[in-house]
C-alpha cells in the first residue's frame, strides 16, 4: 500500500490545560464575589472617628475638613489624603492618622503653639499662634498668664506674624515678664515695638532684634530698678524719675 494512503492517527491532546483554565476562572469569580460581599458589609465601613489634640480648632471643623463620615468606606481615603486636607487649616502644624481595622480611624492634631493673646475690637480674647494665626479662645480653656498681650495691632498687619515667629523662638522663661506689646514704628525702624513688663519696665526695641536682645533685657530687669530700656543699635537703660525725689532717698538721709 502506498504511503500516501496510510491513515493518520489522531493525536490525543491532554485536557489538563482546559481544566486548569476552568479552575482559575472559578477562583477569580469566587474572589470577586467575596470582594463584593466585603465592601457591601458593615465590616468595610468606618464605624468610629476619633480626633484629639486640637485646642482652638473645633472638632466639627476638623471632621468636615477631613472628608470622613461614619458609614463610608474604610479604605476609600488614604491616611496621606486625610493629612493633606487637615494641614490646609492655618492653625494645624502636624497631623498623624492611625487607621485601625475594622472601622476605627484615630486622628491626632498638633496646633502651632500659642505665643501671645490680643483683644479684638469687640473685646473678644484671641490667641496668637507662632505662625501668626489669630483664633478665638474658647471659654472652656484657660489662658496662659505668662504670655504677653498684643494691643493696637491692625488685624492684617504683616509685622504681627513676624513678631509671632520671633516670640516662638524665645524660651518661655525669657518672656514671662512681658505683659504688653504695642507697635511703635518709626522711619528709621519700621518694625519698632514698645513693650511693658510686669516688673514695671518700658522697653523699646524692634521685632528683628528681639530674639538677640531679650537676654540683655532680662539681665537689666533682674538687677536694676524700674526704668526705660532701649534696645536698638545701642542698648541703654534709664531709671524712671520718681514723682517725689524723697521716695528715692536712702533711709535715714537728711537726719
Amino acid at each position: 500500500m502506498p504511503k500516501s494512503q496510510i491513515p493518520v492517527l489522531k493525536e490525543n491532546r491532554p485536557k489538563g490545560n482546559t481544566s486548569r483554565k476552568i479552575v482559575i476562572i472559578l477562583l477569580l469569580l469566587f474572589i470577586v464575589l467575596l470582594a463584593v460581599l466585603f465592601f457591601r458589609s458593615s465590616v468595610s465601613r468606618i464605624s468610629a472617628i476619633e480626633i484629639t489634640g486640637n485646642v482652638y480648632t473645633a472638632t466639627a471643623d476638623l471632621l468636615e475638613k477631613s472628608g470622613l463620615r461614619e458609614g463610608e468606606q474604610f479604605f476609600g481615603t488614604s491616611a496621606t489624603e486625610i493629612i493633606e486636607r487637615l494641614k490646609t487649616i492655618k492653625a494645624v502644624s502636624t497631623v498623624t492618622v492611625d487607621k485601625q481595622f475594622p472601622g476605627t480611624i484615630h486622628i491626632k492634631v498638633q496646633e502651632f503653639p500659642t505665643v501671645a493673646y490680643e483683644l479684638d475690637t469687640s473685646g473678644a480674647l484671641k490667641a496668637i499662634l507662632s505662625n501668626g494665626t489669630s483664633l478665638n479662645v474658647p471659654p472652656t480653656i484657660g489662658v496662659a498668664v505668662e504670655k504677653p498681650i498684643l494691643t493696637q495691632w491692625k488685624p492684617n498687619d504683616p509685622l504681627k506674624a513676624k513678631l509671632s515667629e520671633a516670640l516662638a523662638q524665645i524660651p518661655n522663661e525669657l518672656t514671662t515678664d512681658i505683659s504688653e506689646i504695642i507697635p511703635n514704628p518709626t522711619p528709621s525702624f519700621p518694625d519698632q515695638i514698645r513693650m511693658y513688663t510686669k516688673s514695671q519696665f518700658e522697653v523699646i526695641t524692634t521685632i528683628s532684634l528681639l530674639t538677640d536682645k531679650v537676654e540683655y533685657l532680662n539681665q537689666v530687669i533682674e538687677t536694676e530698678r524700674p526704668g526705660k530700656i532701649t534696645m536698638l543699635e545701642a542698648d541703654t537703660y534709664v531709671p524712671f524719675i520718681p514723682d517725689n525725689p524723697e521716695d528715692d532717698a536712702e533711709p535715714g538721709a537728711g537726719q
